[in-house]
């Protein structure tokens, strides 16, 4: 490269890096992957180390970044706020290692600590005698935005401390570092009821909960299921954690939660293999992180090493191999989902990412399509994190050779040729028509589902069978299925056909509440289900509900108030509802088991996770709370006992580590008898 040549690629790597800042931290809509993104700040940094005479103090590798967002007020922080160098291998990480301890012999007798390196939005909490006073965005480094109001919302963060028992003396002033983020279940969950809802879903947690704190409605962000973990002391008065480990601990203490995964190390090579192993076990996180990061665990030493650049000295971030390829979009298929929504998915060009290949993904929306540019023949930039289903990210517009076709939204159904309809303030397109077979099929997969009607032995393929030969047109057909009928279907000998109508006959035993949900209503699920079954008792009065009066329920909106009663109003749906009501399945709503007297759970909290053999969540927590207990969501020291079923994810593990008791439906069945026969 001549002299001048070396001066444009630094110009052009600033403008890139600025760019792809703005669009990270201003609009919170990335056009590239991290991955990417540190490639190219690193090259930056590379050439300005070897021509210190190019670096400007305008480079992106002179500031943190994030300039923050209009409409908040800027708050100082008592100390910078700093990003940390990267590492993408472990000889990098070596050097690092080598290059501090060039600064201070004492380095080679460290102790490191191993800790994930959350993907989410830093913020930094302030604590005055204990009460939360002040949170902020990390910003440029220097101040941040004003997000007290929004991060209030946040269940998980203490508004006083101690909040469990602490026997030393609460700091009259606290500065914690922590990271917003968003677990991968919830995610997946309110991605699924914005999707029933017909609402725009999200790309990945740390856009949703970036968006959610840096928006002006704090009422917005209570509704996203954003958590915290904390991870460092940026300032504190009267006690003295001198150690990264001990810091966490006295946190943790104080009530924080703070990062899991922890690992102490006594030289680097151990913590090089510690953060191997993290490496191996991402996928099994409960929230996505983006690397790892390894910290001497000598506070005072750290501090003394200083900072090169913007970068403190006493840590680097390691990063995960990025699970982020590129492909080419050969075709956009269609979904027609049970409400009738309509779905786009990516048919791509076989790729293998993360150890699997990947022929199609998830495209959002038709608003994503649009908004990305997103063409037919595109090279487009791949996702895939552990089982999360693959999603494209967007194209790569310098691969462009201008043969790619833009793509226009389909305006008839891809199963039955009706018109499409779009709802006003929505994203979602629909099939309007309820004889639709594909909405069919979905909706009789729906009905029949464990948190539904509860039918054993039916799934998509014996659906699918049924109404492609004829035998159901509505879901309410399941109730008259003819014995002979099902005999000449392939495979259906005797008793698995009467098996089947026995598991039929039976669901008319199920509740109100999950026969609303069965019917699969746009934005009506489980607990929207329980609260219309309370107030209305029965589906002849639900019927008749008008959207003024459906929309003082909890949980319930003019968008699904309206669903609702388009749905009940529905000719077809009248003629379902008819159906029901004379195959005797109209199921009348009882009063809650109101526990009188002393309740046996009282004081008692809960945690329920997987799935119970014979209730559902919410009928358990129904359970538990007329007997006095509460619910929660996550497990702590608080927690009285988990009850768990089949396939309980994280929740299960953390009771273990914490030495809950766990109890399965049966467990929590005797506790509630034993303690009614005292």
């Amino acid at each position: 490269m001549t002299d001048e040549s070396i001066r444009t690629r630094v110009e052009q790597l600033k403008d890139e890096i600025r760019q792809h800042n703005y669009h990270y931290h201003v609009l919170d809509s990335p056009i590239i992957s991290d991955a990417e993104f540190d490639r190219l700040l690193w090259e930056l940094k590379e050439l300005e180390e070897q021509y210190p005479e190019l670096r400007t103090p305008d480079s992106p590798t002179q500031r943190v970044g994030g300039a923050p967002a209009e409409g908040f007020q800027r708050v100082p922080h008592p100390r910078s706020i700093l990003s940390l160098g990267n590492a993408f291998d472990a000889d990098e990480v070596r050097s690092w290692y080598a290059r501090i301890r060039k600064l201070d012999e004492s380095v080679q007798h460290a102790v490191f600590t191993v800790e994930p390196k959350l993907d989410g939005l830093t913020v930094v909490l302030h604590y005055e005698d204990g009460v939360f006073t002040l949170g902020a965005t990390r910003g440029d480094g220097e101040t941040g935005e004003d997000i007290t109001a929004n991060l209030r919302t946040v269940r998980s963060l203490p508004l006083r401390i101690p909040v469990a028992d602490y026997k030393g003396n609460v700091p009259a002033n606290l500065v914690v570092r922590g990271e917003a983020i968003i677990l991968l279940s919830d995610f997946e969950e309110l991605n699924q009821r914005l999707a029933k809802a017909g609402e725009r879903t999200y790309v990945n947690p740390r856009n949703t909960v970036s968006g959610a704190l840096r928006q002006l409605d704090s009422s917005l962000t209570a509704k996203r299921p954003i958590s915290l973990r904390c991870y460092a002391i940026v300032e504190i008065d009267g006690v003295i954690a001198d150690t990264q480990s001990k810091a966490l601990e006295l946190l943790g203490e104080l009530g924080f939660p703070v990062v899991e995964y922890l690992s102490l190390c006594n030289d680097i090579e151990e913590a090089i293999t510690a953060a191997e192993k993290m490496v191996q076990i991402r996928d099994t996180m409960p929230y996505e992180a983006d690397g790892v990061v390894i910290k001497l665990n000598n506070l005072q030493l750290s501090e003394s090493l200083g900072v090169v650049g913007k970068d403190p000295r006493g840590a680097i971030a390691f990063k995960f191999p990025a699970q982020i390829v590129t492909t080419r979009l050969e075709d956009i298929g269609i979904n027609v989902g049970r409400t009738g929504v309509i779905t786009p998915f990516a048919i791509l060009e076989p790729v293998e990412v993360g150890g699997v290949t990947v022929r199609q993904a998830t495209l959002h929306n038709f608003d994503f399509i649009k908004e990305k540019d997103i063409r037919i023949g595109d090279r487009v930039l791949l996702k895939r994190a552990g089982d999360v289903i693959p999603y494209v990210i967007g194209p790569v517009l310098d691969a462009r050779s201008g043969e790619e076709a833009p793509y226009s939204i389909p305006e008839s159904c891809p199963s039955c040729g009706a018109q499409l309809e779009r709802v006003e303030g929505e994203v979602g397109v629909y099939c309007v028509n309820a004889a639709c077979p594909e909405q069919l099929i979905r909706n009789v997969e729906h009905f029949v589902s464990r948190s539904a009607m509860d039918i054993e032995g039916m799934g998509i393929k014996v659906a699918s069978l049924l109404v492609e030969k004829g035998f159901i047109k509505d879901v309410a057909d399941l109730y008259t299925l003819d014995r002979d009928a099902l005999l000449e279907l392939e495979g259906f000998g005797e008793k698995r056909v009467d098996n089947l109508r026995e598991a039929i006959e039976e669901s008319k035993n199920q509740s109100l509440a999950r026969l609303i949900n069965a019917l699969g209503i746009r934005g009506v699920g489980e607990v929207v289900a329980a609260e219309l079954a309370r107030r209305y008792k029965n589906l002849d009065t639900l019927s008749e509900a008008k959207v003024e009066a459906l929309e003082d329920v909890e949980g319930i909106g003019p968008n699904i108030a309206t669903a609702i009663v388009d749905w009940m109003q529905a000719p077809s749906n009248q003629v379902l509802l008819e159906k029901f009501k004379r195959e005797k399945v109209w199921p009348q709503e009882v009063e809650s088991g109101k526990v009188p007297g002393p309740k046996v759970l009282d004081g008692l909290t809960f945690v329920l996770t997987g799935a119970l053999p014979t209730m559902t969540r919410q009928e358990a927590k129904v359970l538990i709370e007329d007997h006095g207990g509460k619910v929660s969501s996550s497990v702590s020291k608080r927690t009285s006992y988990v009850v768990a079923g089949d396939s309980p994810g994280s929740k299960l593990q953390q009771a273990e580590k914490m030495d809950v008791p766990i109890l399965d439906e049966d467990g929590l069945q005797r506790l509630i008898n034993n303690g009614l026969e005292r």
